[in-house]
């Protein structure tokens, strides 16, 4: 049985997140809420009547679908194998999804894949070139 390769959990409820996040800023577009309206009403102007909370979830939600899948020209690069980075922008990601009532499922998912993505890191593992493939093993016993 093989070792749980943490850094490829992560990756694909980030993908989920992205995805979700995507569905919910184009819902945005049409019903714009925030979450914490309940709250305040001062936030409001950030989802009508110039739909910027929705823009912004909507980019953020393909960049990182673009980043964990990743597109041609991400695979393989230093960002796109850096989990430092992923460490820095997820929690970015997650508080744009916060605070738009219809993207706080992918918010949470974020969060998760943001602690994912940690234990990956404190644990040293490496997001390998070639996206999808396992990380090869050292040589044993040969010098």
């Amino acid at each position: 049985m093989g070792r749980l390769i943490k850094n490829h959990w992560a990756r694909l409820i980030t993908m989920t997140a992205a995805t979700y996040q995507i569905a919910a800023a184009i819902e945005g577009f049409f019903w714009p809420k925030i979450f914490w309206d309940f709250l305040t009403k001062t936030l409001d102007g950030a989802v009508k009547p110039i739909p910027v909370l929705q823009v912004i979830n909507l980019v953020f939600g393909l960049y990182m679908l673009a980043w964990e899948w990743p597109l041609k020209f991400i695979a393989g690069t230093t960002i796109h194998r850096s989990i430092e980075a992923r460490l820095v922008f997820l929690p970015m990601t997650a508080l744009a999804a916060a605070l738009l009532y219809q993207a706080t499922n992918p918010a949470i998912y974020y969060t998760i894949a943001l602690g994912v993505y940690f234990w990956a890191y404190s644990e040293g593992e490496q997001i390998v070139e070639k996206p999808w493939s396992i990380p090869k093993r050292p040589m044993s016993g040969k010098v």
